[in-house]
């Protein structure tokens, strides 16, 4: 695929694993396209930034500590009702894992492939999403009560 025309600003990305390897690895291939990308090792605080900060779309691991990535789409959900999410999990196929039952726009298992298949559902989902959205359609503040938390 040949590159496609740059949006005026880069679409904005969260990024959210526990674990520093994967995450750094897929960062470093969604900066290479040209996404703006933040980083979370928890969903906490993953949690915190998405209350105070909109994203165009958000990657998230599955298994972590404290919080499964199931939970966190469910909580981010609450205010972030139209933000597409990306689910990443090594446990696809063993648990059964799919957009009906975790709450993600896309699930995708952690493979050979995975980095092919990142790539080509956060185009589509990003494509998806700016197709659906008028300008200024994220709107107004979110409903959780933490603020303050800087990105």
């Amino acid at each position: 695929m040949g590159a496609s025309a740059a949006p005026s600003s880069p679409s904005r990305l969260l990024l959210v694993d526990d674990n520093k390897l994967g995450l750094s690895a897929r960062k470093v291939v969604l900066e290479e396209l040209g996404y703006e990308v933040h980083t979370v090792l928890d969903a906490e605080d993953a949690l915190a930034l998405a209350a105070c900060h909109s994203f165009d779309l958000v990657i998230t691991d599955y298994k972590m500590p404290r919080m499964c990535g199931t939970e966190f789409i469910r909580r981010l959900r609450e205010f972030r009702p139209a933000v597409p999410v990306v689910m990443i999990s090594g446990f696809v196929d063993a648990l059964g894992l799919d957009e009906r039952n975790t709450g993600a726009d896309a699930v995708i298992s952690k493979s050979s492939n995975e980095v092919q298949h990142l790539i080509r559902t956060v185009r589509s989902l990003l494509k998806r999403a700016s197709s659906k959205k008028p300008a200024g359609s994220e709107g107004g503040p979110p409903r959780s009560g933490r603020r303050g938390a800087q990105a």
